[in-house]
């Protein structure tokens, strides 16, 4: 078989899509590409003067719009200016391993950003959702654990590592719950997952100061992490390739830190479906925002 590349995109004129966080890195990479291939892209950007600095690095439809996703009025209100189709949402923003901070709402900053603010988007914007559904999450996803006791880190000393993971496996929990529901609904829309691997972003940055130094990192960087294009390729696989409901991709190569995507596995705690179960339940209590399609229970 072939390795799925850029390439494997289908045309997208007619089809709008939602990007989250595409002012840089993958999610840049991801809006990029959807808008060469004819695609109304929405780069939906805390820092709009940010967003539209990535827009003029783009050509085709491309519209800028604020959200922050640490503020569920900001969610709401971004979601409420929206009232046309969308073919495919793309859940790819996110923060790693930041100081302890709070959200607008009082949740833990990387909880609250990288899942309950997913969580909620998703949701308000489901009835409009016309095909897919893409989370993007982590390897950092087999060290997370969900601490339903203290899911905010108000009782435990903060550990950044710890509450990303935490975070990244919410993702995974997310779209195994979103497909059920979604399935016993009868919907054709599906939930799938992606994570890019190890890719150079924001993670490798270079002095300036130390040539040398600089020269030994670039290499390194070459050899040990994939570039942002390529660490948008499991998102893009997982938004167009014909796979199930529930899949999750990530680079082949080897410990999937880089490669052409495939899908892959995730770890036994991503598989647990009665703690997908009760962490939906939990989130739709802290976010207010409920499933919309039809009452699923059981």
């Amino acid at each position: 078989m072939t390795p799925f590349s850029v390439s494997d995109v289908p045309d997208m004129i007619g089809r709008t899509v939602v990007v989250t966080g595409a002012n840089s890195g993958l999610g840049r990479s991801t809006a990029r590409t959807f808008a060469s291939r004819g695609a109304r892209v929405i780069i939906a950007v805390r820092d709009v003067a940010k967003g539209n600095d990535a827009r003029a690095t783009m050509s085709g439809d491309i519209e800028v719009r604020r959200l922050d996703l640490a503020d569920l009025a900001s969610i709401r209100a971004f979601a409420d200016s929206l009232d046309e189709p969308i073919d495919l949402l793309i859940n790819n923003a996110g923060l790693m391993i930041p100081p302890l901070g709070r959200t607008a709402d009082g949740f833990e900053l990387q909880f609250g950003t990288n899942h309950l603010g997913h969580f909620a988007l998703t949701n308000l914007l489901l009835p409009q959702i016309r095909e897919r559904v893409v989370t993007v999450s982590s390897t950092a996803h087999r060290a997370g654990s969900i601490d339903f006791n203290d899911l905010n880190w108000e009782r435990r000393r903060y550990r950044a590592m710890a509450a990303y993971g935490q975070s990244k496996l919410a993702n995974l929990l997310f779209t195994a719950e979103l497909q059920r529901r979604l399935t016993k609904a009868s919907s054709s829309v599906i939930a799938t997952a992606a994570h890019p691997g190890t890719a150079a972003t924001n993670l490798v940055r270079l002095s300036g100061k130390r040539p040398t130094l600089d020269a030994v990192t670039r290499k390194l960087t070459g050899l040990l992490f994939q570039s942002e294009d390529d660490g948008a390729l499991p998102t893009l696989f997982a938004a167009v390739s014909d796979i199930p409901g529930n899949s999750y991709a990530g680079p082949s190569g080897f410990l999937e830190g880089r490669g052409a995507p495939e899908l892959v596995e995730r770890s036994r705690r991503a598989r647990d479906h009665a703690v997908a179960r009760r962490l939906w339940t939990v989130s739709e209590e802290l976010t207010g925002v409920n499933f919309p399609l039809s009452r699923v229970t059981g």
